[in-house]
């Protein structure tokens, strides 16, 4: 089962300038974002929607308006050229993990469920989270704890696992939970959440593929076309929150021959828009979403 998109009506709205346009859904899943887009589109207007997981190929939409291609985002550009597209009127990404992959118990991304260490959105990649358990170096697992999860005790965990692993293979969620039954109950949701994050962020390199996608986004979208993107986290928030103030994500940026910052995007809204509390009510996924929005200068 798919669940309802989170800010549906905001994202679209944001998205969708020109009726007669070009649009890309990067995410479709179960295609909320992709229907609601088509809706809002006249017949000369045109959909691309992408997603990596073959699963999301079931919900393809029947409308002449409408491509779906298997693929991970950071194909972006090139794919967006084999169907003789080379700028697009607007672009939404909704991040992460989709609600129907969290749900798929044997999939391995949800802290509830015991699954097989897995992660993939793409189940045809050779990496997984068993891989990565199991045959990482202790200073790698340490980074990725440190840097994808944001834990302080990174070294620690990464230690934990190597020690473990010299005995007994880590081949479940719950093998993987077991070695950290010492957290408090209190505590335990929200480090798990981390855990989990961190492995699976490493897995699929969310970071990198997010980083490729804005960069290809910019050089195809029109003059004031829209990027709308929906993140989960603090990690991916920055990256988007830098690259629409100034087109980089790290180090200073470009500066005009007045001294002036070179900007990429106007913001269309200064800060991040959240859901509101009803919608939160009704889907806990939007709980940690925030939506940036630009428009290309």
């Amino acid at each position: 089962m798919y669940h309802n998109p989170v800010l549906l009506k905001d994202s679209v709205d944001a998205l969708v300038t020109n009726p007669d346009g070009i649009y890309v859904d990067c995410t479709f899943g179960g295609g909320g974002h992709s229907r609601e887009i088509l809706s809002r589109l006249s017949p000369e207007g045109r959909l691309f929607s992408f997603d990596q997981d073959t699963d999301a190929l079931k919900n393809a939409l029947d409308d002449s308006r409408f491509t779906l291609i298997n693929q991970n985002f950071r194909f972006l550009e090139n794919s967006m050229l084999m169907y003789g597209v080379p700028q697009v009127d607007g672009i939404l990404a909704d991040l992460g993990v989709s609600s129907h992959q969290f749900d798929e118990a044997d999939r391995g991304f949800s802290i509830r469920s015991n699954a097989p260490l897995d992660m993939r959105m793409n189940v045809m990649q050779a990496l997984d989270a068993k891989k990565v358990i199991n045959e990482y170096e202790e200073e790698q697992l340490a980074d990725i704890f440190y840097y994808y999860g944001e834990l302080r005790e990174a070294r620690k965990l990464a230690r934990q696992i190597v020690h473990h692993r010299k005995n007994k293979l880590i081949e479940t969620t719950q093998d993987l939970k077991d070695i950290f039954s010492y957290i408090p109950s209190h505590k335990s949701n929200k480090f798990f959440a981390q855990v989990f994050q961190a492995v699976r962020i490493e897995v699929n390199q969310e970071l990198d593929v997010l980083k490729e996608m804005l960069l290809q986004s910019y050089k195809i979208l029109k003059p004031e076309g829209r990027l709308v993107v929906i993140s989960y986290h603090s990690l991916e928030d920055r990256l988007v929150k830098r690259f629409l103030k100034n087109g980089m994500f790290e180090g200073e940026p470009e500066r005009d021959i007045y001294g002036n910052f070179k900007k990429s995007f106007d913001l269309i809204k200064t800060k991040a828009i959240i859901p509101d509390d009803k919608e939160i009510e009704e889907n806990s996924r939007a709980r940690s979403a925030k939506m940036r929005i630009g428009s290309k200068i």
